[in-house]
């Protein structure tokens, strides 16, 4: 039965998720459960109303939302739009956040400025984008965010119980039995929430089990008898999920200072305010590549290729960077003649040798630092933020170490930028560089973007994404294999076909292990 024929003509079913705390695996079973209905034949859109993340995905109209509600548009087979997340919430510096609202920037908010002063006033706008999406959907799967018991926020709570009560929908829970505690979590949450929250949670999934089910099961049967609330499923520990993270995490886990055996050692710095780190996520996933998340200088190693992500705030992650040793420790490298440096968005702004930011943009007062000083580049911090999808070719002059150069030079690039200000070139002709590609700005009319070093091996550059490009990441990657004499890849992997096997890993997964039946009864579908 279409679900839009239940109760309300046009008003799409709606099923909630919230979870006994952050990290639990919310986005990803929302985004399995999203290709499962597009799959059943249900047009299926996600929601959040409010994300706090510093990875974000820019929205064919060049709009910014959290990258985990893009990620979970794409497992539904359909484009991003504002609705999906229409606030987000991106932390800067100290205790402020850049405030979006419906993908552009609406201020800058102390925690306290915005839970006085903006969320008393968040309860239209999130209840009008959740209305367009249920008048345009079958389905929508909505996402809470950490917990629902946090008693020092819900009373002004937009995103997980008192939306559930907006939207009346149904609620389940899911819990991490990996972390240990499940049964506690469970529990403990419940007797946290008002009872009219309570009846709300009608089912629950238990996530990241490992060992034999028969062992867990005397600890099920209490809990339903202890709570009155059936458990849905029991989800296996998935190993090795190729999904783009919003939370950093998981950086945790690929933290490191050695590469092992690996062929090219690759060291991302991972500053305090690292944002779009899934940048390199294709990098993880090609033979013989080891990318490495290093917090502390003494970490960084010998490596061929040090990348300086992007950031939130990149004045101050700078200055974390000077004050952990890393400018020193970057430069002994350099030094060394092997290692390429690579910057990307705001590490390509550190590249450079000035950061004016003449409105406070990036804190509270006027400043200009100096840069890294590897690029004759200088970056001017402006108000308006630039979000925007582009495309375009390699520049003829791309001074990018490249294998088999004329494979590449045709292959269109794709990607997005994020960034607030521009950078642009100093006149200088002590030290040679070329723009990377040549991206369209306009039907016909093109526009240099990126910045190297003759000899390729420091360059930067606003694209996010860049490594998503196939056949530009295996070419980057066989240059690197040349100058050490191993043996070169001749094909690479899919970006797209392996996210696209993934929704389809995670979806299956759910269908084994979590009663569909009874998720469809909750929303009012018949099967």
């Amino acid at each position: 039965m279409n679900p839009t024929e239940q109760g309300t003509a046009g008003s799409a079913a709606i099923l909630m998720l919230q979870g006994t705390a952050s990290d639990v695996g919310k986005s990803v079973i929302t985004a399995a459960l999203c290709r499962i209905f597009m799959q059943d034949g249900f047009r299926t859109a996600p929601f959040k109303s409010q994300n706090m993340a510093l990875n974000s995905y820019v929205t064919e109209d060049g709009k910014e939302i959290g990258r985990a509600q893009g990620m979970q548009a794409e497992a539904c087979g359909i484009e991003a739009t504002t609705d999906m997340n229409p606030i987000l919430i991106k932390p800067t510096h100290d205790m402020h956040s850049q405030i979006v609202v419906h993908g552009r920037p609406l201020a800058n908010m102390s925690a306290a400025d915005y839970r006085s002063n903006y969320l008393p006033t968040a309860k239209d706008t999130v209840m009008d984008a959740l209305g367009r999406l249920r008048s345009e959907y079958d389905i929508v799967v909505m996402e809470g965010a950490g917990s629902p018991a946090e008693i020092n926020l819900k009373d002004r709570d937009i995103v997980n119980m008192n939306l559930a009560g907006w939207a009346d929908a149904p609620v389940v829970l899911v819990a991490d039995i990996d972390r240990g505690g499940v049964f506690a979590f469970l529990v403990g949450t419940l007797e946290l929430l008002e009872p009219h929250e309570r009846e709300r949670v009608k089912g629950f999934i238990i996530n990241k089990f490992r060992g034999d089910l028969s062992l867990l099961q005397p600890g099920l049967d209490w809990l339903e008898e202890r709570t009155g609330i059936p458990v849905l499923g029991v989800l296996p520990y998935i190993h090795d999920i190729r999904l783009e993270a919003e939370d950093s995490v998981v950086l945790e886990k690929l933290s490191g200072s050695g590469a092992g055996s690996a062929d090219i050692d690759i060291a991302v710095i991972r500053s305090p305010r690292i944002s779009n780190f899934t940048d390199v996520d294709p990098l993880m996933e090609e033979p013989g590549v080891s990318v490495r998340f290093v917090s502390r200088s003494d970490e960084l190693g010998n490596p061929d290729v040090i990348v300086l992500p992007g950031t939130k705030n990149t004045i101050g992650d700078l200055a974390y960077l000077r004050e952990r040793g890393f400018e020193a420790a970057i430069a002994k490298e350099m030094e060394s003649g092997g290692t390429q440096l690579v910057g990307i968005c705001g590490g390509y702004q550190m590249l450079g040798r000035q950061l004016r930011d003449p409105h406070g943009v990036e804190g509270s007062k006027a400043q200009e630092v100096k840069g890294l000083g590897y690029l004759p580049l200088a970056t001017i911090f402006a108000e308006e933020k630039r979000t925007v999808r582009v495309s375009g070719l390699l520049d003829p002059e791309c001074p990018v170490q490249l294998s088999r150069l004329e494979q590449v030079m045709s292959v269109a690039l794709e990607g997005y930028e994020i960034h607030m200000g521009s950078t642009e070139l100093l006149l200088d002709s002590e030290v040679g560089v070329h723009p990377l590609f040549q991206m369209i700005e306009a039907e016909g009319v093109f526009k240099a973007e990126g910045c190297g070093t003759q000899n390729g091996r420091i360059w930067g550059t606003y694209l996010h994404g860049v490594f998503h490009n196939d056949e530009f990441r295996r070419s980057w990657l066989n240059a690197i294999r040349e100058k050490k004499g191993i043996l070169l890849e001749d094909s690479t992997f899919s970006v797209k076909e392996l996210k696209e096997r993934e929704f389809d890993r995670i979806a299956e997964s759910v269908r084994e292990h979590v009663r569909l039946d009874k998720i469809y009864q909750l929303m009012g579908i018949g099967t």
